[in-house]
């Protein structure tokens, strides 16, 4: 099975019709599953309202993507990940999220951004970052 977490940079793009955009909303929906923080619609409307872009649910994923809610702190999964390297809070707690979620998975995860240093950092941390940009 192929699931991916994806974060908000995916769906800003395709949201705000950036260069590529078509083809990163075919890719990503080759997913069988797609996975995200509840942070992911925050950041989402706000990039979309600071451009003067709509909520318009760019790609039907807000109703697609299942939603990774820990019923608690994240203490373990942040301290693995800056273990391996410095994030901005929001990217911090994506790739957290995406620690949490990949341990239901048994490691089956695919992590799906466009930022680099988020990229990078999660590739470190064992996930396949496939190129989707």
């Amino acid at each position: 099975m192929r699931f991916g977490y994806v974060d908000s940079s995916c769906i800003v793009a395709i949201g705000l019709g950036e260069p590529g955009h078509a083809e990163l909303e075919t890719r990503l929906q080759r997913f069988e599953a797609l996975f995200s923080s509840g942070l992911l619609e925050a950041e989402v409307r706000a990039a979309l309202f600071r451009e003067g872009a709509t909520w318009s649910d760019p790609a039907g994923f807000q109703t697609v993507i299942e939603w990774v809610i820990p019923q608690g702190p994240l203490s373990q999964e942040i301290t693995r990940v800056l273990e391996v390297g410095h994030l901005r809070g929001a990217d911090l707690w994506h790739v957290a999220s995406a620690l949490f979620a990949r341990e239901s998975l048994q490691g089956q995860l695919s992590f799906l951004t466009l930022d680099e240093p988020q990229g990078r950092i999660a590739s470190e941390l064992g996930f396949d970052t496939p190129a989707i940009g």
